[in-house]
């Protein structure tokens, strides 16, 4: 290897004061730690499927030599008088005259009265790409460097060195004096292009723009391992810790230095190395304890057969254990793909929450059959008070916490911006639907999505603007040749053909693929549609289901008289469920049900720990092994339709979209139990259908009045289960369907017109689908400022919903503040600080029209009452609303009030107008 001079090795990459004492790190040192680092994740942590695109059609060697160029070369944009001038973060005088003093005795004289006027016009990725493009680095790999920091540049940086050439060269026109900055800027390359195996920076390869985003990922991942001094700041676990002033780059052993690294890095967590499933009835009753329903082994038959498998379409009735055909589906595509994760996306935090307890047992049945510890991440904004979550082993801490025998465990590494970079993630659809909204680090979530079979779950629940999103989302994994397999009991056939499209798209750059002439008219149910390699299959032969007869009745949506007919209907003892769609509607409901009839109200006004032990206690009661109680009226949103495995005997709902009247359907007599003999054929009451056109303005606030139209038109007296689920949401869903009708031909004008415009505004702030000849750059222009920080306004964003606000709800005594449930915050011993932060709820959307000024008022509430809360890595940055002894308060114009038994209520202020 060359020698270095010591002006190349006497430039600072990082500098501190710890404890008083002086500290630094040579540049050289992080760059040859970065390039460390990433040839080992390159080589021992991406799946194989993942070094396949990045290798694209570069040898496998060539590659290793690109991504090693990469992490040595990714900053050598602070080898430049604007960074080398620059202040300690903590603005330590001292520190800061003693790392220039050093520069100056090694020939870069005069830095210690440099001022440079625009030295922000070049921080030190543009730099860094500057100077790399000027040696000759293509534009297609420059872009990579000077996108490190989680945002490219719009364009290459090519007027810099001309523009702002003091900040690269220390002067504007001294030629002699720039000389010896070039110098050690080239003889820093050199010195990396000898150290990876290039001879000149023109080998260095050109690349695609999917390689390109994937390798900007697996470099900024490097770079935080590399910046990262000690494991999740445990002082006894150190990595590339940074050394004294007085210490140099030759005192350092940076092989040593990146074993010891890397192996607390890596310490006590293992990679999935899945296996081909070649038994399914024996693979079923080694993962589940029973063999598969004949559906179930049907359709993993025939994914177990396929060469090429891409995107899985699986359209099949509720309670056909969906959910096992996935997680074999996982097994058998990540063994195909060379993928080593997996990502379950759901509808809601509840739903994630109870598929969570599925995959964990699913991931331990994995890891105790490989002997592996293997780790797992829940990702929604509550996961921190999911005590089935919170309770497993981190990894970190297997020596002292765990007895060695945990096959699933958390990886705290894997945290923030950092957790899908985790291989196996359970969570909201949200987390997936963001990797294709515009944001800084964006790279992170190509790079973790890359490396998973992807299993979307109950996609008939996504409106124009979600879906928007999801095909984009599918065009990029489709690009990166990730498996994805949807689940859905009612998915129109248009949606489908456009899932299939975008995929196709992504990965094969068109949406044309082979296929059966009617392929696009498909109505068999069950029904899966598998992309392999090129060719469809679709497979509906399936052994004829069970079918269940429901009588459908319409009545008016009066809330006495419904009330009154649901207690007539349990007279004689069962479980009636009324599902309705607003929270006001269901509270109106449960306060006129008759004292004596004992009755639940759940929907998501609630705190979030009263809304889990209602769940907890509906799924005790009504779910599949519960202890049903004679009488019980159940009243609730939606929330009921989505997850929560419960049975009706009888059931209730407002009208609303095909699709969505048959999710709900599916609780109804759910489970084959025995029931009260007026209610042993299921019956089915849709409210506010009786006069066609005529469902309240608070029906058609939530749901396209073109939708409820049809569906009033084409649901009739009766539903068999499964036999009418395709035709029926076909029926409403396909503008081939659509009838003479005045009042129709309106409500589809304002349909087209509002989906149109949810397209549109998707388009807004959506990254372009894959353009492999293009560079990065410009890929997040006019991304949202701050939203990669905001989980809330992020998930506002992909689904198209005013962005609301989370609120600590307390109440105020005479003797201090107290939970809602009746304990005093004072006597809180134990995580107090944590059990407070649980005490949350979201404002409804009515009250917080005014989101900034409603938020100013909240911070006020919080700072003049809860000042400490600021020093609680729990309670930071949160805002709490307090009620009185009476549980109310007067907010931002609105009266709000909560109770136990009804959740959070919000009535206007009467202004004495």
């Amino acid at each position: 290897m060359m020698n270095l001079s010591n002006s190349a090795k006497v430039l600072w990459g990082k500098k501190k004061i710890y404890n008083g004492q002086q500290l630094w790190l040579p540049l050289l040192a992080h760059l040859i730690d970065t390039k460390n680092v990433i040839n080992w994740l390159f080589n021992h942590w991406i799946s194989d499927g993942q070094r396949e695109v990045i290798c694209g059609n570069l040898p496998e060697e060539k590659a290793q030599q690109l991504v090693n160029f990469l992490g040595y070369s990714h900053d050598l944009g602070k080898a430049t008088p604007a960074f080398q001038i620059k202040k300690s973060y903590n603005q330590d005088e001292s520190l800061d005259k003693e790392v220039v003093e050093k520069l100056i005795r090694n020939s870069f004289d005069g830095l210690d009265s440099l001022i440079l006027s625009n030295a922000k016009e070049s921080p030190h990725n543009r730099a860094g790409e500057a100077l790399l493009e000027e040696f000759g680095l293509n534009k297609n790999v420059g872009a990579i460097i000077g996108g490190h920091h989680g945002k490219p540049e719009n364009k290459a940086p090519r007027n810099q060195l001309d523009e702002y050439k003091s900040n690269y060269w220390q002067t504007f026109n001294e030629f002699e004096a720039q000389k010896h900055w070039q110098n050690v800027q080239k003889e820093l390359l050199d010195y990396g292009l000898e150290l990876v195996g290039f001879t000149d920076v023109e080998e260095v390869p050109k690349v695609n723009q999917q390689q390109a985003v994937l390798l900007t990922g697996l470099l900024i991942m490097a770079d935080w391992i590399a910046s990262s001094e000690y494991l999740n700041d445990d002082m006894s676990k150190p990595m590339f810790p940074t050394i004294d002033i007085n210490q140099s780059f030759d005192d350092l052993d940076m092989n040593a230095r990146y074993r010891r690294a890397i192996k607390t890095w890596k310490a006590h967590e293992d990679t999935w190395e899945p296996e081909r499933v070649t038994d399914i009835p024996g693979h079923y009753q080694k993962r589940w304890g029973f063999y598969p329903r004949p559906v179930q082994e049907k359709i993993s038959e025939v994914i177990g057969e396929a060469t090429d498998p891409g995107i899985v379409v699986i359209e099949a009735p509720m309670g056909i254990g969906k959910t096992e055909i996935a997680l074999t589906a996982a097994e058998q595509l990540a063994f195909y793909s060379g993928r080593t994760g997996l990502y379950m996306g759901l509808p809601t935090q509840a739903t994630s929450n109870a598929m969570f307890t599925r995959i964990k047992n699913w991931l331990e049945s994995v890891g105790n059959e490989e002997g592996k510890k293997l780790s797992i991440k829940l990702m929604h904004g509550k996961a921190q008070f999911n005590k089935e979550y919170t309770n497993l082993v981190k990894a970190e801490n297997i020596d002292s916490d765990g007895d060695g025998s945990e096959s699933v465990v958390i990886n705290s590494w894997f945290s923030g911006k950092k957790s899908v970079l985790d291989e196996f993630t359970v969570g909201t659809v949200d987390n997936l639907l963001l990797m294709g909204l515009k944001q800084k680090h964006l790279f992170l979530k190509h790079l973790g999505f890359s490396n998973k079979v992807v299993v979307i779950d109950e996609v008939h629940a996504y409106d124009a603007y979600m879906s928007s999103y999801l095909d984009r989302v599918l065009e990029w994994l489709g690009a990166y040749h990730v498996p994805v397999v949807i689940l859905s009991a009612t998915l129109p056939k248009k949606r489908r053909n456009e899932l299939l499209q975008a995929y196709s798209r992504g990965k094969f750059g068109t949406k044309k693929f082979e296929a059966a002439s009617n392929w696009q008219e498909n109505q068999a149910y069950p029904l899966m549609s598998m992309l392999d390699n090129k060719n469809l299959v679709q497979v509906s032969d399936f052994e004829k289901q069970k079918v269940k007869d429901i009588d459908v009745f319409r009545m008016t949506d009066d809330e006495q008289a419904v009330i009154n007919f649901a207690v007539s209907k349990i007279e004689d003892g069962g479980i009636a469920g009324i599902i309705v769609n607003t929270v006001k509607r269901a509270q109106a409901l449960v306060e006129l049900v008759p004292d004596d009839i004992p009755t639940m109200l759940l929907h998501s006004a609630f705190l979030a720990p009263d809304r889990a032990a209602l769940e907890d206690e509906l799924q005790g009661k009504i779910g599949k092994r519960g202890s049903r109680p004679e009488k019980l009226i159940v009243i609730g949103t939606q929330v009921l339709e989505q997850s929560l495995d419960i049975d009706f005997d009888v059931m209730f709902t407002d009208i609303a979209p095909m699709d969505l009247i048959l999710q709900r359907v599916g609780r109804l007599h759910r489970h084959n139990i025995e029931r009260p003999k007026k209610l042993e054929v299921p019956q089915l009451y849709v409210m506010g259908a009786t006069e066609y056109g005529s469902y309240s303005s608070a029906n058609e606030a939530i749901y396209e009045r073109y939708l409820l139209l049809k569906t009033d038109h084409f649901l009739s007296d009766k539903i068999t289960l499964p036999n009418d689920i395709s035709p029926l949401v076909q029926s409403v869903y396909d503008t081939n369907t659509d009838y003479q009708d005045d009042k129709l031909a309106e409500a589809k004008n304002v349909f087209d017109a509002d989906d149109n415009k949810a397209k549109k505004k998707a388009k807004s702030f959506q990254i372009e689908k894959p353009k492999p000849r293009r560079t990065i750059h410009g890929w997040l222009d006019k991304a949202q400022l701050g939203i990669d920080k905001d989980e809330v306004r992020a998930q506002a964003t992909v689904r198209d919903i005013k962005e609301t606000i989370e609120v600590i709800l307390l109440q105020e005594r005479k003797d201090g503040y107290y939970l809602l449930d009746g304990r005093k915050v004072a006597d809180l011993e134990e995580n107090r600080d944590k059990i407070i932060a649980q005490q949350v709820i979201r404002l409804p959307v009515a009250v917080t029209q005014d989101i900034d000024n409603a938020i100013d008022g909240l911070e006020d509430i919080t700072i003049k009452r809860f000042r400490n809360w600021q020093e609680s890595i729990w309670l930071k940055g949160e805002l709490a609303l307090v009620l009185d002894e009476q549980q109310k308060t007067n907010f931002n114009g609105w009266n709000l009030s909560y109770s136990p038994k009804l959740g959070l209520r919000y009535e206007k202020q009467d202004n004495g107008c």
